[in-house]
């Protein structure tokens, strides 16, 4: 089904593995509801226990709900198996949140609840730039794809982000893109209908050449490091991170945050 023309898409994305990789870590969904295993198969004895490639991208594919525009452009479908377990997550994440909201209200705490996300695959998707460039990452693809192009919502979590805002969350972005994407990915968000606040203080990128005090590992952080480490920090602000949601194991570990939310996501990972 043709996607509105306001929401063509933008890209961007931490440090990606290889097509390869991409490979052994979607043999199904099924893989990723276990953990990171994938990651850890040791080396293959035969042909037989590597997933092959082009069925992989097949079963991507359907599971998205692949559909193609008349100008050759492809986009996840809404009715699709990927749009219903995600809409299953959001519905779990409404119903803690109206719970944890409420209680923080009750309860007269000094520090305000806060909800924090990741950007791609949790409240963007990259599917379009993904069959663009053939499930292969590259840092001058995203930059190209971002600069031009919107990327459309993570089905519902603009409404989930909304009605957390309103029902009194503070609400943060915190993303491996680079610090030089921001003016890129502020404008996506806000075009696709995250109507919360997008300014520094609530939008956070990864930022090597001058890396923020509040992380010891400076410029070498791991995912987990940064990503904890700037949790760490928003809470040290006067906040309680009441939820966090990521669409990899790594957006969700290393603490600060009451809860995790995983948005499912078979099409790469990222350690």
């Amino acid at each position: 089904m043709p996607r509105p023309d306001r929401f063509r898409p933008a890209l961007s994305r931490r440090a990606r593995l290889g097509a390869a990789t991409v490979a052994a870590l979607v043999a199904g969904t099924a893989v990723f509801g276990i953990g990171q295993a994938t990651a850890e198969h040791s080396v293959p004895r035969t042909d037989k226990e590597i997933p092959n490639l082009t069925q992989v991208q097949d079963k991507i594919k359907a599971y998205y709900g692949d559909t193609v525009t008349a100008d050759g452009e492809h986009y996840a479908s809404p009715r699709s198996n990927y749009a219903r377990q995600v809409h299953g997550i959001e519905a779990k994440a409404r119903a803690y949140l109206t719970k944890a909201l409420a209680k923080s209200a009750r309860s007269g705490k000094k520090a305000k609840p806060a909800i924090v996300l990741d950007m791609d695959d949790t409240t963007l998707l990259t599917y379009n730039y993904e069959l663009q460039v053939g499930f292969h990452f590259t840092p001058e693809s995203q930059d190209k794809y971002l600069e031009s192009t919107d990327m459309d919502p993570v089905f519902g979590m603009n409404r989930l982000v909304n009605w957390a805002h309103d029902k009194g969350a503070e609400v943060f972005f915190l993303t491996g893109r680079k610090e030089a994407q921001r003016d890129w990915s502020v404008r996506n968000l806000k075009n696709v209908g995250y109507d919360v606040a997008l300014d520094r203080r609530h939008v956070y990128l990864k930022d090597k050449e001058h890396p923020p005090a509040y992380l010891p590992c400076g410029a070498t952080c791991t995912t987990i490091e940064y990503k904890s480490g700037t949790r760490k920090h928003i809470e040290s602000l006067g906040y309680d991170i009441v939820a966090n949601f990521g669409d990899q194991y790594s957006d969700l570990s290393g603490g600060a945050g009451d809860r995790t939310f995983k948005l499912p996501n078979p099409m790469y990972y990222l350690p």
